[in-house]
C-alpha cells in the first residue's frame, strides 16, 4: 500500500476555478462508484464531524442529487447537483448550488460547474477535479467559506474508506 498519496489543491484567480488532483489507493471501478452513488457518497462527501445526507438521487444526465450537510449540531445546509454529463468510469459533470430542502436555489450563495474525471496511474485512481464559478468574487467566497480545508477532509475520509478494505 503506498503511503503519502499525492494531493494537488490550486486556486486559478484569472479563470476562477478551483482545480484538485487526488490519488486514491483503489481501482477506478470503486472510486467511480464512492463518487456517484447516494450511500457510498454519504459516507464521505462532508468533512467531519459533519455528515453528508442525500434525500434523493439520480445520476443520469438530467438527473440531480438533493443532498444536506449536516453539522454536530443537526444544522442542515443544502446543496444541489445537477449531472450535465456522464462518461462511465471516465469523468462526470455537474453544476452545484445551495438551496433549501426543497431544491429552492438560495441566489446569495455561489453556484460552480465540476468537472471530475479519473484515470490510473500505476496502482492508483487519479481524481482530477476542476470546480469553476462565474466570477473571482464567487470563488473567494466559497474559498473564504473554507471549502478547502472541508474538501481536503473529505477527500481523506475517502481514502480512509478504501484503506480499510485492504
Amino acid at each position: 500500500m503506498k503511503a503519502n498519496l499525492k494531493m494537488d489543491f490550486t486556486v486559478d484567480k484569472q479563470n476562477s476555478t478551483v482545480n484538485v488532483a487526488r490519488e486514491f489507493n483503489a481501482a477506478i471501478p470503486n472510486i467511480w462508484a464512492a463518487w456517484t452513488e447516494a450511500e457510498l457518497l454519504d459516507q464521505w462527501w462532508a468533512p467531519a464531524p459533519w455528515k453528508s445526507k442525500t434525500k434523493k438521487m439520480d445520476f443520469k444526465v438530467g438527473g440531480r442529487r438533493l443532498y444536506a450537510m449536516v453539522g454536530p449540531e443537526g444544522e442542515e445546509h443544502w446543496a444541489l447537483a445537477d449531472f450535465t454529463s456522464i462518461t462511465p468510469k471516465t469523468n462526470f459533470k455537474f453544476s452545484d448550488a445551495f438551496c433549501d430542502s426543497n431544491e429552492k436555489i438560495n441566489p446569495d450563495l455561489p453556484k460552480s460547474d465540476w468537472d471530475v474525471s479519473f484515470s490510473e496511474k500505476d496502482d492508483l485512481t487519479v481524481v482530477e477535479i476542476a470546480i469553476k464559478h462565474k466570477n473571482l468574487e464567487d470563488l473567494e467566497q466559497i474559498i473564504a467559506m473554507g471549502f478547502k480545508e472541508g474538501f481536503t477532509i473529505a477527500l481523506e475520509s475517502l481514502e480512509k474508506i478504501f484503506a480499510a478494505r485492504k
